[in-house]
């Protein structure tokens, strides 16, 4: 990826998909997506609307909308009311099947239940099977890319009454999240931090220090971007709120738009409305500091910490 201040996210665009899924042995979210898919081209094969085809499963036509596009726990009996309806037979049936009770599996995120919210249950599924993840945060360091001690004073900030149980199973959460940057199968990041996180002292000086070296050192690994969008640029390009933008290359519905608001999310996968948020991260994109410059201003601001940390000692 080149220093372009405006073009992070042609390059991103432009580079090969890692090996893509065919849906065997699929991440339940992936085989979530797949199978909708898979109803989706049947339904289309008879030239039927979701309007035809709803009544068929007791719902309305977005229950229908949503299982299509693996917004929603697919369930035994829907699924294959509707394998009957389409009269699908033979190895479409058993690739349907197969495709239903990976969909239903367990995730690893599962035993973290008890602490995540049914909204943010699906992004961490979507992020295991991602290729590519634009981000872009206006308040603290993307999940994703936080160390231990940054979580842990963001959780126990955010949550003054939680016991020292349960703000150790967030941050333990938070981490397990973040295996995919550990594997050598990551998916390319790209991350647009509004200048504000920097000079937001989460937790104090000694570990936003720490936090924005992580955060250097993360940069100089191969498929990750991390760029710095400067006050002085952000005013007519930055939104109030954080976007995620993912890429998918397991045959399914390729992309989709996450928007965090204050305790809920929206997942957007229909092509006008992702359209509409590529656009906004793609001015973001223009306005960020190129990214030699961004790593200079995390620099700056983590020896600036380092420094307030030595002078508290």
């Amino acid at each position: 990826m080149s220093d372009g201040s405006g073009s992070v996210l042609h390059e991103a665009a432009m580079a090969p998909v890692p090996g893509s899924s065919t849906g065997q042995n699929a991440r339940p979210e992936v085989a979530a997506r797949l199978l909708g898919e898979a109803l989706r081209q049947a339904r289309k094969e008879r030239n039927l609307a979701l309007r035809d085809v709803a009544p068929v499963i007791r719902g309305s036509v977005s229950k229908l909308s949503r299982l299509e596009r693996g917004e929603s726990p697919p369930k035994d009996r829907d699924v294959r009311d509707l394998v009957a309806h389409y009269r699908l037979a033979g190895d479409r049936v058993h690739e349907i099947e197969a495709l239903l009770q990976q969909a239903k599996d367990n995730a690893w995120w599962q035993q973290y239940s008890d602490v995540t919210p049914n909204w943010l249950k699906r992004l961490i599924g979507l992020e295991d099977g991602a290729t590519r993840i634009y981000c872009y945060e206006n308040h603290v360091v993307p999940g994703l890319l936080q160390t231990t001690e940054y979580t842990r004073a963001l959780v126990t900030n955010g949550l003054p009454g939680a016991g020292a149980e349960e703000v150790e199973r967030r941050v333990r959460l938070r981490l397990e999240r973040q295996r995919i940057i550990r594997s050598p199968q990551r998916p390319d990041i790209i991350a647009m931090l509004d200048e504000g996180i920097l000079l937001r002292p989460v937790g104090g000086p000694a570990v936003m220090s720490r936090q924005l070296d992580h955060l250097i050192q993360l940069s100089d690994q191969g498929r990750i971007n991390i760029r710095v969008v400067p006050f002085d640029r952000s005013a007519s390009a930055a939104p109030s709120y954080p976007i995620t933008h993912l890429t998918f290359g397991d045959g399914g519905p390729s992309e989709l738009v996450y928007v965090e608001l204050i305790d809920s999310a929206m997942y957007l996968s229909r092509p006008a409305e992702i359209e509409q948020y590529r656009l906004v991260l793609l001015n973001l994109a223009k306005a960020s500091a190129r990214r030699k410059d961004s790593r200079a201003m995390l620099e700056q601001a983590r020896d600036r910490y380092a420094a307030h940390a030595e002078e508290s000692l």
